[in-house]
């Protein structure tokens, strides 16, 4: 099974190539970066095809570094083809089975539209081996299609779907993170390409009991308790 995705990816990598960078890529990016990431972070990236988000990240992390992982050969082979400028930028070819960096840690780990296209069935064993390269600090971000808008597309327009393309249940998706050590901090489902939510995304963290809290500011409290008692409520009839 693995053979056919990675040979399907390998002739998608020219259709990669042909569309370039377009509005999802830059949502993926700006979603991340405001889930936390930093210059100096190190990140690994599943599912990077040639590269198109890969290079994206490696120019926020100018301090850090980035490892981009598919499982098509000739996508990481044009992938180091086309970032060879971006010293902190690296490809390994891989189906995550196989992957295993002793000792190597990672502070953002991002799916940017992979895992619908990676059978249901292997996700528990990808995230356990996620999740042994990650810290108590490391933030897992997953991007997808949103499940209905995929159910519509699979039903009307097949033929723009790939090899794999299933919509994904979001509560068997935080389950199966949840056993692997993550909880889901945040989730929403937003517009890309379509007036229909198209895409939704995830920020999962590290389980980690709360050592302390802190207060708000009673001012920002205040201000916010103004605004919802004499601030314009908009009503749709």
């Amino acid at each position: 099974m693995s053979e056919n995705v990675a040979k399907f990816y390998d002739e998608f990598a020219d259709k990669q190539l042909k569309v370039g960078v377009n509005s999802r890529h830059f949502s993926i990016l700006r979603k991340v970066v405001d889930a936390g990431l930093k210059p100096n972070h190190r990140v690994l990236e599943v599912g990077c095809g040639i590269g198109t988000v890969s290079h994206l990240l490696a120019k926020i992390v100018d301090k850090g570094s980035v490892l981009g992982v598919d499982i098509s050969p000739e996508s990481i082979r044009q992938a180091e083809k086309l970032w060879t400028k971006y010293r902190n930028l690296s490809f390994e070819t891989s189906d995550m089975s196989d992957f295993d960096k002793p000792g190597l840690r990672f502070d953002f780990i991002v799916f940017p539209d992979v895992l619908e296209h990676i059978p249901v069935e292997d996700h528990h064993a990808l995230f356990k081996t996620v999740s042994r390269h990650s810290h108590s600090e490391t933030v897992l971000f997953i991007h997808v299609p949103a499940p209905r808008f995929l159910e519509w597309m699979i039903k009307n327009e097949s033929d723009k779907l790939q090899v794999i393309d299933q919509p994904l249940d979001t509560a068997r998706l935080v389950g199966d993170l949840a056993t692997s050590g993550f909880y889901l901090d945040k989730m929403e489902n937003y517009k890309v390409f379509y007036n229909e939510k198209d895409y939704q995304y995830f920020v999962f963290r590290k389980m980690q009991p709360l050592t302390e809290v802190s207060h708000r500011s009673k001012w920002v409290i205040f201000f916010e308790r103004i605004q919802n008692r004499f601030g314009r409520i908009n009503l749709v009839s």
